[in-house]
């Protein structure tokens, strides 16, 4: 007699066990579902086996092969084009089945007596039976009903609650003749449950239904999975070990090493290779795969653990699943019922809550807590917020689902009833993720004042108006056009302190999340007025008379970022003649050399039109780049330089702020107005706070980050620098081109090195110890500075990458040169002496 195994299902219930694998390839006591069923057939002396396949169907073939070192003959029948049903990849092989034959499903542990059950059909003259089976609740399989003979009277495939009428279910398992095939049409989706065995019913022919004794588990998801795991351990099942049974209800495999300290419970498994470390711990129901380490102090209570796991020290697992090759560093909880797919890591003293799903190939940092399933990012993050907010991909890392619960983070920090202001960009995805929060915000007791489609600058500005709590602007983030970046600002719109931040972090993670009641819900309103607000406090700062006297000539290019410029009808306002090129909206935001053949055509339009300058402005109203009247750009440190210039000559004696690593061209400027610079950590929230902090600063921040005037609103604002600009080119009556050309004369370079994580601390710490004290300044990074001089090296460590970088800053170019590259060395030198000092991780080994 030949069977047909049935393999074709992708097993999406199981995932992410089977996003690499087959659901018959899916082990069990370490081996293959398949390969249980293959030898339930032998015990019963059916040895031709074809397997139907479908879903990644050359692992089952590679694993398999002839089936000879099996026992069995194996023929593959592969579904290219589509799945073709239960019943219609049958049919498929209709030709290599000319007698009795059985078919049995690729998903399902059972030791049923199938030798039975052929005498069964047989004696009947059956044309099809059904293997039958009582459970308990039969609402998720096909239910069957048979007379006194076991005639198959009736059926129901997978039945409502109300459709129940017996608790006799088919298992998947059946012993048909060949003729029945012919009721099946050729090459089309169909199914025994639905389509053949309804037909046979109304064609009258016999069919019967044998009713099994013995064990049968459908392993179609991961409760069921787990439970067959335990259930054979406790001899439940008849299936056949790989191991040998050292002692009662343990089995080891060969070459594996047990220290003497370790505890064992029985029933348990552990397959070959495999070590276990001193005072480790594996309760009843414990199964090892192959290759598996398991380090000391570990505590295992029941996990199913595959082949070439590494458990680190001291970590807990309880009733999961850690699939092939996955890491868990030490003292890392994986809880009840979570599932961490193939090829991950699971950082040390990192929490996967229950019932959690992590897909293959992902990497949960240090310390996180990880309450939801882990599909479409690459890592679940020990922290939220950044170097500046919460970003990541777009409807991959930031996705509805998350967004929904940040908002409930950030609501619960706050009081019921307090009210937050919420704003975005123009685009689909951003106003996506705006109301996903919006929706978790007011799930939590708190009121929105949302401000929709409004630029940054306006919601910092109108916050303190609004008598809010604070606030958060949702956007494409300024340098990763496949990322969203979410802002949380302050009651002043200042961005959040590190301590607020980690309080939203710690509702997020640890789910402390206030669920209000109905009448608690909080209200939404749009506010009016709005840019009224903004555009007085914007007037009240310029010499409007001036402005208008002046009748400047600007082009102003949104570069397909944003539509209905504000900033073109307020300059309109004071006289001015604002030409606005690309202001309508692109979902897709440009791709740099997009952005830079814009700029080109800017410099040609200003030229064209002999304007007085123009400006790119991007970043959803924060950051421009300057174009001078012969169409040359002006940006980064220029930009800085040039800022700083025009605002101390407008008012000398007066305080800027500027990131640590700016060139030491705003200390020369600021000498010859008698100004002060003062240097922030090269983050935007220190480069506020610092300005809001000193009532005589009177521009803040930087080329590569926008200019902030604090007398206007605490954050970045390129419209009111753009129209700062024209009152200060028209009262010093001098072109920008001009002004440029004075500004003082500074070499300075960059580049960014490779610097693993654990490296940086050290290499910090290194720093500092081999310069001399008196020549270091530490305010972000390590500065190095050269006596009696403005030269300086600074290395500053990255906030979200495993890089640093090096700046180097001087009046003479080769010293710059030299500096950088010697500084280069050093460090690169260093983390390979750092490197190689420390142990290999294990997948290095």
């Amino acid at each position: 007699m030949r069977a047909v195994l049935m393999a074709g299902g992708s097993g999406t219930r199981l995932r992410p066990l089977t996003c690499d694998l087959p659901k018959p390839m899916v082990p069990v006591l370490n081996r293959p579902i398949a390969e249980h069923i293959l030898n339930l057939l032998k015990h019963h002396n059916i040895t031709e086996v074809i397997a139907t396949v479908h879903y990644l169907p050359d692992i089952m073939r590679d694993y398999f092969q002839d089936g000879k070192d099996f026992g069995v003959q194996m023929t593959y029948a592969v579904e290219e084009e589509q799945p073709l049903g239960t019943a219609g990849c049958v049919k498929n092989v209709e030709d290599l089945l000319t007698d009795t034959f059985i078919v049995i499903s690729g998903d399902a542990i059972t030791d049923f007596d199938l030798s039975a059950a052929i005498e069964f059909h047989r004696q009947k003259g059956s044309k099809a039976t059904l293997i039958l089976k009582h459970i308990p609740n039969p609402i998720e399989f096909g239910v069957v009903i048979v007379d006194e003979n076991q005639k198959i009277v009736r059926f129901l495939e997978k039945p409502s609650a109300s459709e129940i009428f017996s608790d006799t279910v088919n298992t998947g398992t059946y012993i048909l003749e060949p003729e029945v095939l012919q009721y099946l049409p050729p090459n089309q989706e169909c199914d025994f449950s639905k389509d053949l065995f309804p037909l046979l019913l109304e064609k009258g022919e016999p069919m019967y239904g044998y009713i099994a004794e013995g064990y049968w588990c459908d392993v179609g998801h991961l409760e069921a999975y787990r439970a067959a795991q335990y259930d054979a351990l406790r001899g439940k099942v008849q299936l056949d070990f790989a191991y040998q049974e050292k002692e009662p209800g343990i089995w080891v495999g060969q070459n594996t090493y047990i220290d003497d300290s370790a505890k064992l419970e029985a029933p348990l498994l552990l397959g070959h290779n495999c070590r276990v470390g001193p005072r480790a711990n594996l309760e009843s129901g414990t199964v090892i795969g192959d290759n598996v380490t398991i380090g000391a102090d570990a505590d295992l209570k029941r996990p199913i653990v595959w082949n070439g796991a590494i458990v680190g020290e001291e970590v807990h697992l309880r009733a999961c699943t850690i699939c092939r090759g996955t890491r868990v560093d030490r003292r890392a909880h994986v809880l009840e019922g979570a599932v961490v797919g193939p090829l991950s890591t699971v950082g040390e003293e990192a929490q996967i809550s229950p019932s959690v799903r992590v897909w293959p190939s992902k990497k949960i940092e240090s310390g996180a807590i990880l309450n939801i399933n882990l599909i479409w990012g690459q890592t679940a993050r020990r922290s939220l917020f950044g170097q500046r907010g919460v970003s990541g991909l777009a409807n991959i890392d930031i996705t509805p689902e998350f967004a929904v619960k940040l908002g409930a983070a950030y609501g619960s920090t706050l009081k019921l009833g307090a009210r937050v202001v919420v704003s975005r960009d123009q685009r689909s995805i951003s106003r996506m993720v705006s109301r996903s929060i919006i929706a978790g915000i007011m799930s939590v007791g708190v009121n929105i004042q949302n401000l929709e489609s409004t630029a940054i600058p306006i919601s910092r500005s109108i916050a303190p108006h609004l008598n809010v709590a604070g606030g958060l602007h949702v956007r494409v983030h300024p340098d990763r056009s496949d990322c969203i970046l979410i802002e949380f600002f302050d009651s002043n719109g200042i961005n959040i302190t590190k301590a607020k931040e980690k309080k939203i972090e710690g509702a997020y993670f640890k789910e402390d999340l206030r669920r209000a009641q109905i009448a608690e819900i909080g209200d939404m309103v749009y506010p009016s007025q709005v840019l009224e607000i903004y555009s007085t406090g914007f007037e009240k700062l310029l010499d409007v008379e001036a402005i208008r006297h002046g009748g400047a000539k600007v082009v102003i290019d949104y570069a397909y970022a944003v539509s209905g410029a504000i900033l073109p009808r307020l300059l309109a306002k004071f006289g001015c003649d604002a030409v606005v090129l690309n202001a309508s909206l692109n979902q897709v935001a440009l791709s740099a050399e997009e952005r830079e053949s814009l700029l080109t055509q800017l410099g040609q339009v200003v030229e064209a039109l002999r304007a007085n300058f123009g400006a790119q402005v991007s970043a959803n109203g924060e950051q421009f780049i300057l174009i001078d009247e012969s169409g040359i750009p002006i940006r980064g440190e220029q930009l800085t330089a040039f800022m700083v210039n025009a605002v101390l000559t407008a008012n000398p004696r007066g305080a800027v702020v500027v990131p640590v690593h700016t060139s030491s061209a705003v200390e020369q400027i600021a000498r010859r107005h008698d100004g002060e610079v003062i240097r922030t950590k090269a983050n935007p929230t220190a480069l506020m706070e610092a300005c809001h902090a000193n009532p005589n600063v009177v521009l803040g921040g930087s080329g590569d980050m926008g200019f902030i005037f604090p007398q206007l609103h605490p954050g970045f604002d390129a419209m009111f620098s753009i129209a700062k600009l024209i009152e200060m080119e028209t009262l010093q009556g001098r072109p920008l081109g001009q002004i440029c050309a004075e500004l003082p004369r500074v070499y300075h370079r960059s580049l960014t090195i490779r610097c693993p994580w654990t490296a940086k601390g050290a290499l910090m710490r290194h720093m500092v110890e081999t310069h001399p004290t008196e020549r270091i300044q530490l305010v972000d990074g390590v500065k190095v500075v050269e006596p009696q001089s403005d030269n300086w090296v600074l290395v500053l460590p990255d906030a979200g990458e495993p890089i640093v970088h090096i700046f180097s800053n001087g009046d003479d170019r080769d010293w710059v040169d030299e500096t950088l590259r010697e500084y280069r060395y050093r460090i690169q030198k260093f983390v390979e002496q750092h490197q190689g000092g420390q142990n290999l991780p294990p997948e290095e080994m």
